[in-house]
Parts: structure tokens; C-alpha cells; sequence
């Protein structure tokens, strides 16, 4: 019976941990933009980037990469 005041102790500690990383993202606005990142895998790869990324990705010449 030792371990129960142990482990009520931990519960409350992750408690109040859970309670400070949520009440962290509200603040930081978290949770502002809900619909657009469900969006995000349907789009195509060039649409998905910003228009300077897609323009570097296509400029920058691919090297095979060898098996060995």
C-alpha cells in the first residue's frame, strides 16, 4: 500500500502536465486553423509547396544515387 500515494502523486503530475501543454496551444494558436491541414494530403506536391520551393525542386538537377 506503500505505492499509492506514489502513484496518486504521478497521476496528479501528469495531470497537471497535460493541463499546461493544452492550455500552451490554445495560447499559441494551436488550434486556430482546423480545416485547412486536412486538406494538405489531397493536394498535388506542386500545389502542396510554396511557389519559390516548387521553382528550386524543379531548377536543382537530380543525381542518380548509386547501390553500393
Amino acid at each position: 500500500m506503500s505505492i499509492l500515494p506514489v502513484m496518486i502523486l504521478v497521476s496528479m503530475l501528469v495531470v497537471l502536465g497535460a493541463g499546461i501543454a493544452f492550455f500552451w496551444a490554445v495560447e499559441h494558436d494551436q488550434f486556430e486553423d482546423l480545416q485547412s491541414p486536412a486538406f494538405l494530403p489531397l493536394l498535388d506536391e506542386s500545389e502542396a509547396r510554396p511557389p519559390a520551393e516548387a521553382a528550386a525542386a524543379e531548377e536543382a538537377p537530380s543525381e542518380p544515387r548509386s547501390g553500393a
